[in-house]
């Protein structure tokens, strides 16, 4: 049944809110830190005071009330909290909140939620930044790590993208030359291998030269904190300052830290060097392996047709295949670009399909010059 503009608005803010108070439980429910965990639960019952703002002007026009289910966004993002927990896609939550902090700023009927809105983007960007207060700032490993996890969502989508797009224009580029079935299925299977190396090869070198650089700038600044702790601590007020505490609370905290050089070169590697001592850059065999499997799952869709089936059947089967895994690469990029996930997903099938193409024209026609 079709509404009126305001009627669908009012339906479109109650979908949005009922969403966002159903991530926020999610979220709320994966957290282990008690205070993290309140603030998600209080963010969670002010989005559904929100809905019910909406489903009160609904009911005011006689529209009965709707029936919601979870879009997209909502279901991936809750299964995976659940999988990864919280820290695995509180940056991307911290972005979708930032995209919307002004999402009520056009509707009149809707100033008293427009600052509310705002606030919450500013509370999951201090969330997502981690603790800056108190002896937490070296204490808080494990919310670090999340937070330095934050970023293997989009890690993760990229790699598998990077597999998917190069094998598919490398595939069809062979094909486009008029070659033997087995031939791009040989292709194929060594554009896989030769890709999937490739990346896990650079992923060791870069995080293996990023944890040596760490060590080394950790080593200096523990040098630093031995010859000049007074210099060191009057860097972590400055620091503390500019991050909005005032000039007391600075330097009571700074003051509390440097009485133990351990806690102080926690919190000078994290504040000044943006270094988590724990993790140093990650694990340079994790990395590399996470990037082979997801380079390898990606490279993997346009070949598969060609372990089954031969000639234009194959050449069919990777074309589809290939679309509908980069449809399902564009939704998910939905979660840290701000669109929705259709039009991510057409974007991405488009972008890519015409690459594809190119390749494939270019192959024809170097193939047939050789020929």
């Amino acid at each position: 049944m079709k509404h009126s503009p305001n009627i669908q608005r009012f339906l479109t803010n109650w979908r949005d809110e009922m969403n966002s108070a159903a991530l926020y439980d999610a979220l709320a429910a994966a957290e282990v830190e008690p205070t993290r965990k309140e603030i998600f639960q209080q963010l969670a019952e002010s989005e559904r005071s929100h809905a019910r703002i909406w489903l009160h002007r609904l009911d005011a026009n006689g529209v009965t009330m709707p029936r919601f289910s979870f879009d997209f966004k909502t279901r991936l993002l809750r299964q995976l909290i659940r999988w990864f927990g919280p820290g695995f896609v509180i940056n991307s939550v911290a972005a979708a909140e930032f995209a919307d902090r002004n999402k009520y700023a056009g509707q009149p009927d809707a100033a008293e939620l427009s600052g509310e809105e705002r606030g919450h983007a500013a509370i999951v960007q201090a969330i997502a930044s981690g603790p800056i207060d108190g002896p937490t700032i070296a204490e808080a490993e494990p919310w670090h790590n999340g937070v330095s996890s934050g970023n293997d969502l989009r890690a993760a989508v990229l790699g598998a993208n990077d597999g998917l797009v190069s094998n598919f224009c490398l595939i069809m580029g062979v094909a486009g030359a008029g070659v033997a079935p087995h031939t791009v299925l040989l292709t194929g299977v060594a554009g896989l291998l030769a890709g999937a190396m490739s990346m896990a090869l650079g992923e060791w070198l870069s995080v293996t030269n990023a944890r040596e650089l760490a060590s080394s700038q950790i080593a200096k600044e523990a040098e630093e904190l031995e010859q000049t702790p007074e210099a060191e601590k009057h860097e972590l007020i400055l620091i503390y300052r500019a991050k909005g505490l005032p000039k007391a609370d600075a330097e009571r905290i700074a003051n509390s830290i440097m009485k133990d050089k351990t806690v102080a070169l926690d919190a000078l590697t994290r504040e000044e060097l943006g270094i988590d001592p724990k993790e140093m850059g990650g694990n340079p065999w994790r990395a590399a392996t996470t990037s082979f499997v997801l380079f390898s799952l990606g490279a993997l869709m346009p070949v598969l047709p060609f372990l089954l089936f031969n000639g234009w059947l194959a050449m069919g089967g990777s074309v589809v295949l290939s679309a509908l895994a980069l449809l399902l690469v564009g939704a998910v990029t939905s979660l840290f670009n701000g669109r929705t996930a259709g039009f991510s997903a057409l974007r991405q099938l488009l972008t890519a399909g015409v690459c594809a193409a190119v390749t494939f024209g270019m192959g024809h026609v170097f193939g047939a010059a050789l020929s």
